[in-house]
């Protein structure tokens, strides 16, 4: 990488020597803080916790740092170990469902989690790892790796960079590594879930040497067994270890994990036939899979982070990482091409490996001019990616089937349509993203107004290969620079008034398909533009936040036989939420999103002014937790989801019923023979209900999501 090159780097490094060494100037150096823990290898370590435990106080900002939230014109949810660990997560999406503006769906024609914010989709590609993408597993990321996991609402290409997945149109997921306490940690857990799951989780920490400057933590993890879903079986292995050394004047961690998931029988998603009425949704754990499909995943991941403190209080950072991966699936998507359920689906093989190679360094300091404080940061960051991919298909006339009444087949041979070696995947895709960055938050009135401004200067380049021979069939290079602004006012103690204008960037299209004269053009990377309003309350105990927010993101498609970027949907609403400790015994986290979806320009106009695919206008979370009084250690906890209609299709002919789920809970923590010991049991869709979680997720595509079933499970923690 040749990021120490870039121009803003050195002169944002050599703005802050000058304010060091300049004794006559009115620059105030403001000192490093040494704090006991850092997930990401800071001076300023993790921000603080919230009353009630369950969220932070701030979380990463990109190159901003770790910002507070009454400090940030952004709207953010920085959930907590505790958390995850009291609700039992078995992955991000577990997590992020407490965030009334996400909502859970699938990837196209896989098993892959992704995360819809404000509307937009967010998948798992896009899923950053203390700061850096796409070095997690693609498809699904186990919880027991993760200290924390950080959701920021809205556009954000100027504070991370561009997706490699082209998502961060409607928010970002920053997933934290767990790194060692002060105090020495040894914990077991075991449990078991409906149809059989069994778990086991060891966790174990330790520091060393003088002042515990070094610090060691292990996680390893087992599931094995069936699922709540008839027939569906899982089996999952993770390994990690955690390093972290706090240094004088410098801090270092490193991180490295495995993880293997393998799915098998696994429900598929669902596609409706054109002109098929939406169809009721089947029993909850029924299971349409044919019995030879499979999913596999194996990773292997693994970051160095370091800073170093500088003079006049600055900071430098510096931070890589690698991933190499190996995907293998074997799926038959089921098409609905009746209303009595009646389906068609055909065989799809694929291989898939993936070399990652990310990292970034940076620079940010913290001085005075006059009576304005600075806080100025520059950064550079370059992603490569390298996939090699291979696909076998069996004939598309496939075999019959039902929902309601699956049938099994017999495994047709995928040798109707081949492309590439299965056994040896060759290389297909390779895409590189570099960008370098620029930002200042410029304080005033004591601090109480707070403008940031800054700019991202983002290349894109993305080549395609033949899938036979790998020689290249396309090509592609563009860039873009992405502003930001945002102001935050605090009027009065506990208050914050915030607005921001911000963009997302995304690969813009090469135009394809018949008939059009314009075959092969390449497009200038997409920009979204978001303007949001908001307000915060932090009343010590209780917080509370507003936002309205209006996205616009542009679409392609083919006009007069000319392919070109003339469509565009705009997301637009309001965001209510609620977190927090009002009372002592009681917790709160929930609130309420509410979307307006519009396609705004559409091909003829068929559709303007029609939903987009899978946004449902209202999600609505309410959650508690509640100290059982005279019962020393017993919690009992609640959690109700609530999602309004949504359409699978552009014409909104096929409409998805509104859904509610109940989530109950309960955690008993003791001492047994001398050790800690936490009881918990959890009972998710406890009323058992049948109803389409999601549709869509993929541009341009609707495919059904069938809600998880009925799930108990309950597990048990010793501290050793």
């Amino acid at each position: 990488m040749k990021l120490l090159r870039l121009t803003p780097i050195a002169l944002a490094a050599a703005a802050f020597a000058a304010h060091a060494q300049d004794a006559s100037t009115t620059t105030e150096p403001v000192a490093t803080v040494v704090v006991s823990a850092s997930a990401d290898a800071s001076a300023q370590g993790l921000p603080a916790e919230y009353a009630g435990g369950q969220v932070a106080r701030g979380g990463r900002l990109g190159l901003l740092g770790n910002v507070d939230i009454m400090d940030t014109p952004f709207n953010t949810m920085n959930f907590t170990h505790a958390l995850i660990q009291d609700q039992q997560a078995r992955s991000v999406a577990d997590v992020v469902q407490n965030d009334p503006s996400v909502r859970v769906a699938r990837g196209f024609g896989n098993y892959q989690e992704l995360y819809v914010i404000r509307g937009f989709a967010v998948n798992s590609d896009d899923l950053a790892y203390n700061g850096l993408y796409g070095l997690l597993p693609r498809q699904f990321v186990a919880s027991e790796l993760l200290e924390r996991v950080e959701v920021l609402r809205g556009a954000n290409s100027f504070v991370n960079g561009a997706a490699p997945g082209g998502g961060g149109i409607g928010g970002a997921i920053n997933l934290l590594p767990k790194r060692a306490p002060n105090s020495p940690l040894t914990q077991v857990t075991a449990g078991v879930e409906t149809g059989g799951q069994g778990y086991v989780a060891t966790d174990i920490a330790r520091r060393f040497g003088p002042e515990g400057r070094l610090g060691v933590r292990v996680n390893a993890v087992r599931r094995d067994g069936d699922t709540a879903v008839d027939g569906e079986g899982r089996e999952l292995s993770v390994y990690s270890v955690g390093v972290d050394y706090r240094g004088q004047g410098y801090r270092v961690s490193a991180d490295v994990g495995h993880q293997d998931h393998k799915l098998f029988d696994a429900r598929p998603s669902v596609n409706l036939g054109v002109g098929v009425p939406m169809i009721a949704a089947p029993d909850s754990d029924r299971n349409f899979a044919q019995p030879w499909t499979y999913s596999g995943e194996r990773d292997t991941f693994g970051t160095l982070r370091a800073e170093v403190d500088l003079p006049g209080g600055a900071v430098a950072w510096a931070a890589m990482g690698m991933r190499t991966s190996y995907e293998m699936n074997i799926v038959a998507t089921p098409t609905v091409t009746a209303a009595n359920g009646d389906t068609s689906a055909y065989r799809f093989d694929n291989a898939r490996e993936d070399d990652v190679r990310t990292g970034e360094i940076g620079v940010r300091g913290e001085f005075r001019t006059g009576a304005l404080s600075h806080k100025l940061s520059a950064t550079a960051s370059s992603f490569h990616l390298e996939s090699d991919n291979a696909y076998a298909i069996s004939d598309f006339a496939g075999f019959a089937s039902n929902l309601y009444r699956p049938r099994d087949a017999a495994a047709p041979n995928p040798n109707f349509f081949v492309g590439g070696d299965m056994n040896d995947p060759r290389l297909t895709i390779k895409s590189i993203l570099q960008s370098f960055a620029v930002a200042d938050t410029i304080g005033l009135l004591d601090d109480r107004l707070l403008v940031t401004v800054g700019a991202r200067h983002q290349t894109i380049k993305d080549f395609g290969y033949d899938y036979g021979t790998a020689r290249p069939n396309a090509g592609y290079e563009k860039s873009e620079v992405t502003p930001v602004a945002g102001i935050v006012f605090k009027p009065v103690q506990g208050v914050s008034v915030y607005a921001n204008y911000s963009e997302a960037l995304q690969k813009g299209p090469v135009a394809s398909g018949t008939d059009i004269v314009n075959v092969g053009e390449i497009f200038a990377p997409y920009v979204s533009r978001q303007r949001e309003l908001g307000v915060k309350y932090d009343g010590g105990k209780l917080g509370l936040s507003a936002a309205v927010f209006s996205t616009a993101q542009p679409s392609a498609y083919v006009e007069n036989r000319r392919f070109g970027v003339y469509g565009e949907q705009r997301n637009r609403g309001l965001e209510l939420t609620v977190y927090g400790s009002p009372q002592r015994g009681l917790r709160l986290l929930g609130g309420l999103t509410l979307l307006d979806a519009e396609q705004r320009e559409t091909a003829g106009g068929v559709n303007e002014g029609k939903d987009a695919i899978g946004v449902p206008g209202t999600q609505l979370n309410l959650g508690a937790e509640w100290d059982v009084p005279g019962v020393n250690g017993l919690s009992l906890n609640a959690r109700a989801l609530h999602t309004s209609k949504q359409y699978a299709d552009a014409a909104n002919t096929q409409q998805l019923p509104s859904w509610s789920r109940l989530d109950i809970g309960a955690a008993y923590a003791t001492r047994f023979m001398d050790r800690g010991l936490t009881l918990r049991a959890r009972i998710d869709n406890v009323t058992d209900k049948a109803y389409w979680a999601s549709a869509g997720g993929y541009p341009g595509s609707g495919y059904l999501v069938l809600g998880a079933p009925r799930s108990v499970v309950v597990s048990a923690t010793v501290d050793f």
